[in-house]
């Protein structure tokens, strides 16, 4: 079995969309894919078959105030306009392809932090609402508010597993690639005193989310050294910026973030043929 594991990183994640449409173009498929925060959005449009869709929402509707900013806050309960994402836009202004995306053989998984125990919960494709399940994955600190799934609250799943390839090396997968958002070399700063205090201020309620909220840059930086041996002995396949990334999570800057898109197209299809070998396909 082989699997595309998806990194979350919001806008960032543009970069992820120009990676997709190149390997659907390139009828590049997986028998697993999983997707975590704006990789499970990344995810799905790929698994519906509908190239260009993700990033057509976010670079038309990033400065629609129905989609990111209080406006969206105020209706979606998050700084990310989820109602209007799952519903005006999926309904009728770029309609989701249901029929595709539940028929689809590939697996999926969206990654989700339980908030109660803190720790990572890959919800199926099968679970009852799986779109819910990837609108909870999105939902980051600070900037939403939990999501509840079966009367248990939900967050980011950045928190407690921001790139889950330890999950699907234990499952036996054979073959394992990666999108990443952040160039090879990339290491997190330490939390700030003051962003220590908003979470201690926003979630003290919830003591096993803020050992992973506190922790979350370290855990992070390990797996980066991981994935960099595990890519250095064959293991893995990575796909990642080649350069510093100078699109910020709330990017509305148009022309940052089509640069970024169109940055994940070339570097896929200039190593195209060597994902293909390390697939074998």
């Amino acid at each position: 079995m082989n699997s595309m594991i998806l990194e979350g990183g919001a806008f960032r994640g543009v970069y992820t969309s120009g990676v997709l449409d190149v390997l659907a173009e390139n009828g590049v498929g997986f028998d697993a894919v999983v997707g975590v925060s704006a990789g499970a959005l990344n995810g799905i449009n790929f698994i519906s078959g509908q190239i260009g869709r993700s990033a057509r929402i976010n670079l038309c509707y990033v400065r629609d105030s129905r989609y990111v900013g209080p406006r969206a806050l105020l209706r979606s309960h998050s700084v990310i306009g989820f109602d209007f994402l799952f519903g005006e836009v999926s309904d009728e202004l770029d309609p989701f392809d249901n029929e595709t995306f539940f028929s689809s053989p590939t697996k999926f998984y969206a990654v989700a932090t339980n908030c109660l125990n803190g720790k990572p919960v890959f919800f199926e494709r099968d679970h009852s609402d799986i779109l819910l399940a990837a609108r909870a994955s999105a939902s980051m600190p600070l900037l939403s508010r939990f999501v509840q799934i079966d009367g248990v609250p939900y967050l980011d799943g950045g928190i407690a597993c921001a790139i889950p390839y330890q999950w699907a090396l234990d499952a036996g997968h054979e073959k394992v690639v990666l999108v990443l958002t952040r160039q090879k070399g990339y290491r997190k700063e330490p939390l700030s005193y003051k962003m220590k205090e908003l979470y201690y201020r926003t979630y003290r309620k919830y003591p096993a989310l803020m050992r992973q909220l506190l922790s979350a840059q370290q855990r992070y930086n390990r797996m980066q050294e991981e994935i960099e041996e595990l890519e250095a002995a064959g293991r893995i396949f990575v796909l990642r910026p080649q350069k510093p990334v100078a699109v910020s999570r709330l990017e509305r800057n148009v022309d940052k973030l089509e640069q970024l898109y169109s940055e994940g197209r070339l570097e896929t299809l200039q190593r195209l043929e060597e994902l293909k070998w390390y697939l074998q396909v």
